[in-house]
This record gives C-alpha cells, structure tokens and sequence, in this order.
C-alpha cells in the first residue's frame, strides 16, 4: 500500500511541476514519508539526500533561467524580478481555462510582470515587449527542465526502490 500511495504522489508531483506548484517537494515529501512507512524497502540517506540537492538546484534554476532570458531580451533586473513575481502570482490566480488555467496565468504573469516593470523604467513599449517575451522563454525552458528533473527523481528513486526490493529476496 505504502508503494502505491509513494507512486501516486510522485506522479502528482510531476502533473503539478508545469503548473507552477511544487510537485518537486511533493516528490521529495512524499519519498520521506516512505521511508518512514516502509524503512526496509526506502531508498537511503544518501540517496534521499541527491533528490533534495536534485530539487533545490531545479527550483534556482527556475529562478536564474527566467531572470537571464529577461536580460538577454534586454531586460532591467527589475523585469526580471517581477517577471518571477508575476508569473507566481499568475500561476496561483490562473486563468478561467479549465486544467491549465495556472499554467496559461504563469506564463501570462511573468510576460505582465516584465512588461509592466519595464513600462515603468520608461523603455519604449517595442523593448519592453521584447523582454517581457524573453521572460516567457525563461519561464517555458524552466518548466521544461524541473519536468526533466522530476522525470528523473522519480526513475532514481524507483531504480532504487525496485534493487532494494529485489535484494531484500535473495537469500542470504
């Protein structure tokens, strides 16, 4: 039962990811908790410990990725702050799209938030819309590499898993 409950919060954990929630955490919870139901079959310290450290260098690379394609796009550091400001707020606000209203709102935020933080630095409205854009693209390319992430949380920690499972059958 254990093992059910762990492969389904990993597969939230990974539907959650692109909608700007933190399914790396749920992920990372959720093999904590395992091993606390089931220490014979959980993957180890060291183990748990290359997820969490998987995880958070993820969610700083979601925040570096964003802030630089900003300011590749000619953004101000200020679009690049209110472009990660924008798009949580966006994600947590969504939009009236049914499944992927937090995805569409992320997105959209971080585009409102570089443009409005540009606007207001006096940028023409060509540039600001160039780097609220490249906000955009930081922010798919980020969401695309913490799914990667998550992807390979989930085979490191079934890999495991499954060669603890196997080992605990032979006898000894």
């Amino acid at each position: 039962m254990a093992l059910f409950l762990l492969i389904l919060s990993l597969s939230a954990g990974l539907l959650l990811i692109p909608f700007g929630l933190p399914g790396l955490w749920l992920m990372v919870a959720s093999l904590g908790l395992y091993g606390w139901l089931d220490p014979a079959h959980a993957i180890g310290a060291w183990t748990f410990g290359i997820i969490a450290a998987l995880a958070l260098a993820a969610e700083i690379a979601e925040w570096v990725i964003t802030a630089r394609a900003t300011k590749r796009a000619g953004g101000s550091s200020r679009g690049a702050w209110w472009a990660l400001g924008g798009s949580l707020v966006g994600a947590v606000a969504g939009v009236p799209v049914p499944v992927v209203g937090s995805l569409i709102g992320a997105f959209l935020g971080a585009f409102l938030g570089a443009l409005v933080a540009e606007l207001s630095l006096g940028r023409d409205a060509a540039g600001a819309t160039r780097a609220a854009t490249g906000a955009v693209v930081g922010r798919v390319v980020a969401v695309g590499l913490k799914v990667a992430v998550g992807v390979a949380i989930v085979v490191l920690a079934m890999a495991v898993i499954v060669f603890h499972a196997s080992m605990s059958r032979i006898p000894h």
